[in-house]
């Protein structure tokens, strides 16, 4: 917990709704005091100094702060609770996170490893990328801004951070924290996302060696090491040895982007940008204690010719290829040969909003373990990176060794029954699965669909499935009390009835998105029927079957708008949920003003009260959630921008399944069920839905 100190003489005792009852901190723009509201909720609370009342310039650089906050989706981040920004006392309260801070721990315990240090690297890349995608550049990423709460880390602090799209100049002069900046902070280049990712690696060496990387006995010493020096990335595991090497590059342009790191440390292929999805999963991974997903790879054993102990410091000047399987082409993409990346996203950031809740339903931890190694890099290095073996890093170790043996053995050993305590994934009452293959199985008794050669036969002859659904999407898989329902559901049980399956003999499982190629491997589910997307997800280690839907990104708003085309979005106001690609398709086509948001419901709260025009997305899970909006009649535009097939997941190579499945959609077509569950499901929303079956895909 963070120490709080008692209160000052001529302190507050109270700002807006908090009791204040102690300072948390003091920095150069003002006191942060413990606050706590009449419900009992506590606070951060932030007042701008006193010295600065009267000063336009920082009471703009406050209110900068605030916006930076709000436009921050809540993935890792500190959510802001109440703001006053016009009276004589300004202030922003942010949750209150019970948790010291990365430096504090460091400097206590020693160094991160294992899990702790995977939790750390996932935990603040997700959070570096939600604040990317808001536009925000944090400009003072280090460890003391990085607090480890119960539930995992969490990025504070955007007191200096710059929003992207203002036109508001910024001084030259450098603000962050010297040895956690980038070189182009010192060098007065421009300092944009790829400065964050610097920092971000910097802070990360710090978490693993209990060093500070680019330390020094005075700012030159500093400043120089940055500029010239590389340091030794060694003592990480594989990828995250390799992701720092490339985050630390001196050129801003050859730095991965934060969405790059972040998928490449969930095992995805790391390209293009992170959905709110993988936000969400990468959220639910630093959240759990056991996930474990790195190479436990220890120190470099190979020490190249001539590398000798590294100067004080740990930094290294020169050049070198990095040992171990990782480098970055500073070309946006990993170089190498890729394993299996995980399931991506269908563009649903989704959650609770308190007026538009979806479902009183377990919520979705998205767990680790979606899929294999991932797009682990393979190759040399560039010139500018230190060589991972090239010699003995300082490391501080506290605490006794055999304790710390033994409590990493019970993590072990404890880790199937806390992750299926934890997220309900522990299928028939068997332990979960650890482990990070979407191949791998883990030690278990194997269920009854081995005994049988494929998903086919075993339906026919125990008249008996187990369907994966999602359940957090209104109108395609919602789970409440009383189950499953809606179009996927559906769909899964004309499915399962064209294999001898009756309704009463289907059991669904919930399946998380990063879930899903683990549950068909190791039999925990039979087929997966969860708008699973072909275009996305193809190189997943599956058999897909289908597509028995192609949807299309587009755009719901008002029935009788005059919203008819893209053109009329100029002007407009668009809501932009968190890592939607689909928004960001639109503001590219259209003048549109995007409007941030955390999740779909709160833009269907948005879109019900008048204070946005449209909300771009996939039209059958726009349409699935205008379908509840009893008090309005809405519309999905018909546009049409881009293709989603989405298909059926099943075990790799049961082909005689996959036959089956797509003869079944195809029956599903021709004779009016599809029409009519497309009907019953998004029947409230003018929505004309894809009526003709789409082309199978070959089953393999």
């Amino acid at each position: 917990m963070p120490q709080i100190a008692p209160l000052q003489p001529g302190d507050p005792t109270r700002l807006g709704p908090f009791v204040l009852s102690g300072r948390l901190g003091e920095g150069g723009q003002g006191v942060v005091y413990h606050g706590q509201d009449q419900a009992g909720g506590r606070a951060a609370v932030k007042l701008l100094h006193v010295k600065f009342s009267g000063d336009a310039t920082a009471r703009s650089r406050f209110a900068r702060e605030l916006r930076a906050a709000q436009r921050v989706a809540s993935f890792c981040t500190a959510r802001v609770l109440a703001a006053d920004l016009e009276g004589d006392t300004p202030y922003i309260a942010s949750e209150f996170i019970d948790g010291r801070s990365l430096r504090e721990t460091v400097e206590a315990d020693g160094p991160l490893t294992g899990s702790g240090l995977e939790r750390l690297a996932v935990g603040t890349a997700t959070a570096l990328t939600a604040i990317h995608q808001a536009g925000i550049v944090h400009r003072d990423f280090k460890p003391d801004n990085v607090l480890l709460a119960v539930d995992g880390p969490r990025v504070v602090d955007f007191g200096i951070a710059r929003i992207l799209d203002s036109t508001a100049t910024i001084t030259s002069r450098a603000i962050g924290t010297p040895a956690y900046m980038a070189p182009e902070q010192i060098s007065g280049g421009k300092v944009g996302p790829p400065a964050d990712v610097f920092s971000w690696a910097a802070t990360i060496a710090f978490a693993a060696t209990g060093d500070v990387v680019f330390g020094g006995t005075s700012i030159a010493v500093v400043l120089n090491r940055i500029l010239n020096h590389d340091i030794d990335t060694r003592m990480l595991p594989e990828p995250l040895g390799g992701v720092v090497r490339a985050c630390l590059r001196k050129s801003p342009d050859e730095r991965p982007t934060a969405d790059q790191i972040l998928l490449s440390l969930l095992g995805r292929a790391a390209s293009g940008d992170a959905s709110a999805v993988v936000l969400s999963e990468g959220a639910a991974h630093a959240a759990d204690p056991d996930a474990t997903r790195f190479a436990r790879t220890g120190p470099g054993r190979v020490t190249p010719t001539g590398a000798g102990p590294l100067p004080p410091g740990g930094v290294r000047t020169g050049s070198g290829a990095p040992a171990g399987n990782a480098a970055w082409t500073g070309a946006g993409a990993w170089t190498g040969t890729a394993g299996q990346a995980g399931t991506t996203g269908n563009d649903v950031p989704t959650g609770a909003s308190p007026a538009f809740r979806a479902s009183p339903g377990p919520t979705d931890p998205r767990p680790a373990g979606s899929g294999g190694a991932g797009a682990v890099p393979v190759g040399a290095g560039r010139s500018g990176i230190g060589p991972a073996g090239a010699g003995p890093a300082r490391r501080r170790r506290k605490g006794p060794l055999i304790g710390a043996i033994a409590a990493a053995l019970a993590v072990v050993a404890a880790a199937g029954a806390i992750l299926a305590a934890k997220t309900g994934f522990a299928f028939g009452g068997e332990p979960a699965q650890s482990g990070t293959g979407d191949a791998t199985v883990a030690s278990r008794s194997p269920r009854p669909s081995a005994t049988y050669a494929s998903v086919y036969e075993k339906a026919l002859k125990t008249r008996r499935l187990t369907i994966g659904v999602r359940g957090d999407v209104p109108g395609v898989a919602l789970q409440q009390s009383n189950g499953f329902s809606g179009f996927d559901v559906d769909v899964a049980t004309s499915i399962a009835r064209s294999l001898k399956v009756p309704a009463k003999g289907i059991t669904f499982r919930r399946v998380g998105v990063g879930d899903r190629v683990r549950s068909l491997a190791d039999g925990s589910v039979d087929m997966v029927v969860a708008t699973y997307s072909y275009d996305d997800n193809r190189g997943d280690a599956v058999t897909f079957a289908g597509p028995y839907y192609t949807a299309h990104a587009d755009l719901l708003v008002l029935a009788g708008s005059r919203i008819k085309k893209l053109e009329d979005l100029a002007g407009r106001r668009m809501c932009a949920p968190a890592g939607s690609s689909i928004a960001r398709l639109v503001a590219d086509k259209a003048g549109v003003e995007q409007v941030p948001v955390g999740d779909y419901a709160e833009c269907m709260n948005l879109l019900t009260r008048g204070e946005v025009d449209a909300v771009p997305g996939d039209d059958l899970i726009i349409a699935g959630f205008g379908n509840r909006v009893a008090s309005l009649k809405l519309s999905v535009l018909g546009l049409r921008l881009t293709d989603q097939r989405y298909a059926v997941g099943l075990p790799r190579k049961d082909v005689r399944t996959c036959k089956a499945v797509a003869d079944a959609i195809t029956r599903m077509y021709d004779d009016g069920t599809m029409r009519a569950l497309l009907r019953k499901h998004f029947g409230n929303v003018d929505f004309d839905p894809e009526r003709d079956a789409p082309p199978m895909l070959a089953c393999r």
